[in-house]
């Protein structure tokens, strides 16, 4: 086995908010990532943003900003979440950074030198969503992107071409015979088809836009997105300006993706390193779609699921645990709250956080904290011991071919069998008999199961693993087996692991915005009264603590004592935007607690294009409290 892994996340579009799509994807990095490095390997882990384009340009001017400014602003969303969902990436490249435009100049050059690359003459069909190139056959009578079904533009200009018809049989050659490269086995049929029904040369440069990098001596052309952002995966490890990182690294263990951009990265990415000479990632594996509660995610429902959202209500462990158990990694999955929220009970709560809780409550109760070496094992001990290394066998094993679902079963056959055997060994009565050695065995045994589970369980829910090993007295160490290294450790008395949740909340979906309206049900003219609108000037504004989405206001409503009020708009407005300004107040909702604070109001504002609040502020003419009919 080698001794470095290298993992990669896609870089993701900074046009895109970040939902749960982009999250089961890093999160699952993040989990291969810790696991390697509990192993002892070498890992570098990679994330980060594809910041050129067309679509980019295009946003860009919509919104009045320059490209660089859009990108700026955008890509610290995808940094915060990170950060929110305890990603540990090695590094986090971005496609406008200098030490990326090198490397993607170099691979440019060396491609022309060797006349792989030629100036040429393209027409024919171009979607920019897709930063795809589309023939007259694949977009058909509909004149539609094959792959978004929507419009296409016809386009005609010079170009630069990649040689890519000339590696379609060394290609299919790399596939048959490495089984391996393109992971689930079905993505890899269907990536073989796509290359015997034939390979096109590539048109690999634009000169209908500016944003982005320009071809080295030819700064007509800016050089196509996909070549640019796909040399990302070696750009950030040195390719063009580190060299001994570089080597150090590549190739690749695995490209981790979306199965919307596998021919990218499985017919594209591997016909320019062939053309280079450089060796081919070792896997490219492609995950399946999440559907929210059986509809497809899109931007036009606006039902993406909002992952800072989650870990507000549900804390990140959980989350965490929910996208990598639910599913076999590789299919599409459904998300659901009540599926969520089962999980969080049945899995967290009741099975993991109730041992922890048991075995901590009885070790204090019985040994003053202090988790006893065991006695004698009898055929019982020594079964569940054979069963859980056998589990840690199956679990390591599935671990490296990223089947975490299968993983997490195994810890949690453990989990039961641990409960199982508290129940049969009965530790309550072993301490009513007098019988302390058999006392010692089944905590001492049920901790060392704890610990075994905590090293395993890291990787996935490195806070919740910490919190365990924490209760126990040891240390993260990555070792699996049963050799009773917690005997001789003092616990440590902890909070619930995981609390109930008792209430199954509701996927806010937002209808999209169109321009015939839907049709609706009227209200009569006294449900309307029903509501108090008042106008309010706010005081005092501040972030809510561990929330990146919740400002805490306190809002003058001409009632003598000001209201406490938490808005979900930190993303839009800076808690020193707002003293001083007149915003409009639902002033007879029932107070509800959010984020441990009672908020007694709601301040009204609309979404804009971008996906950002707007408050339809009011006149400093307008005294708190007037009513807003």
């Amino acid at each position: 086995m080698s001794q470095t892994y290298y993992v990669t996340t896609p870089i993701y579009y900074v046009n895109d908010v970040p939902h749960i799509g982009h999250a089961y994807t890093t999160v699952a990095c993040d989990v291969a990532a810790r696991f390697q490095r509990l192993m002892g390997r070498d890992v570098m882990f990679l994330t980060g943003t594809d910041e050129h384009g067309m679509k980019i340009e295009q946003a860009a001017r919509k919104n009045g900003e320059t490209p660089i400014e859009l990108a700026n602003r955008v890509v610290k969303r995808f940094q915060e979440l990170w950060t929110t969902l305890d990603i540990s990436h090695d590094d986090f490249i971005r496609t406008t950074e200098k030490r990326h435009e090198m490397g993607v100049h170099k691979l440019f050059r060396q491609l022309r030198e060797q006349g792989d690359i030629y100036l040429g003459e393209y027409e024919g069909w171009y979607c920019t969503p897709c930063e795809s190139f589309w023939t007259e056959t694949q977009v058909g009578e509909a004149i539609n992107c094959p792959d978004c079904g929507r419009s296409v533009d016809k386009l005609k200009e010079k170009s630069y071409f990649f040689r890519m018809s000339k590696y379609a049989e060394p290609l299919l050659e790399h596939i048959k015979t490495n089984p391996g490269f393109i992971q689930p086995e079905s993505r890899r049929n269907e990536i073989i088809r796509f290359i015997e029904s034939g390979l096109r040369d590539l048109s690999i440069s634009r000169t209908t836009f500016d944003w982005g990098i320009k071809v080295p001596d030819d700064p007509e052309h800016v050089i196509y997105v996909w070549f640019d952002a796909l040399s990302n995966y070696m750009t950030a490890i040195g390719y063009g300006s580190d060299e001994e990182k570089w080597q150090r690294y590549w190739p690749a263990s695995a490209h981790v993706v979306g199965k919307d951009i596998l021919r990218f990265h499985t017919v594209y990415w591997p016909t320019f390193l062939m053309a280079a000479g450089i060796e081919l990632p070792r896997q490219v594996f492609a995950h399946g779609w999440w559907t929210v509660e059986g509809k497809k995610m899109s931007k036009s429902l606006m039902n993406a699921v909002d992952p800072n959202i989650l870990v507000e209500k549900f804390g990140v462990d959980p989350i965490r645990y929910f996208l990598l158990r639910e599913v076999p990694f590789g299919l599409d999955g459904d998300f659901s709250m009540q599926a969520l929220v089962g999980r969080i009970n049945s899995d967290l709560a009741n099975d993991l956080g109730n041992l922890l809780s048991r075995t901590s409550g009885m070790m204090f109760r019985y040994f003053d904290g202090l988790t006893p070496a065991s006695g004698p094992l009898q055929e019982r001990e020594q079964a569940l011991i054979q069963a859980t290394g056998e589990r840690m066998e199956g679990y390591r094993a599935d671990m490296e071919v990223m089947a975490f679902n299968r993983a997490l079963m195994k810890i949690w056959e453990i989990v039961g069998s641990l409960n199982k055997y508290i129940v049969e060994t009965e530790p309550w009565a072993l301490h009513k008999a007098g019988k302390t050695t058999e006392l010692q065995t089944s905590l001492a045994t049920t901790a060392e199961g704890l610990r075994v589970i905590a090293n395993a369980v890291y990787p996935f829910m490195p806070s919740s693993s910490r919190k365990i090993l924490q209760a126990l007295g040891c240390t993260l160490d990555g070792d699996f087996s049963f050799s009773f290294a917690a005997s001789g450790c003092h616990m440590e008395q902890m909070p619930a692991l995981f609390s109930r949740v008792e209430e199954v909340p509701v996927v806010q979906e937002e209808s999209p915005a169109s321009q015939t309206p839907a049709e609706s049900e009227r209200i009569e003219f006294d449900q309307f009264l029903s509501v108090s609108i008042r106008a309010g000037k706010v005081l005092t504004c501040e972030k809510v603590p561990k929330s990146s989405k919740l400002l805490l206001l306190s809002v003058d409503l001409g009632e003598g004592t000001p209201r406490t009020i938490v808005s979900g708009i930190a993303q839009s407005y800076k808690p020193e935007d707002l003293p001083g300004r007149t915003v409009p107040v639902v002033a007879n909702l029932k107070p509800a607690k959010i984020m441990g604070i009672e908020s007694d109001g709601m301040i009204l504002a609309a979404k804009n294009r971008a996906n950002r609040h707007e408050i339809p502020f009011l006149s400093d003419e307008v005294a708190p409290g007037t009513e807003i009919r």
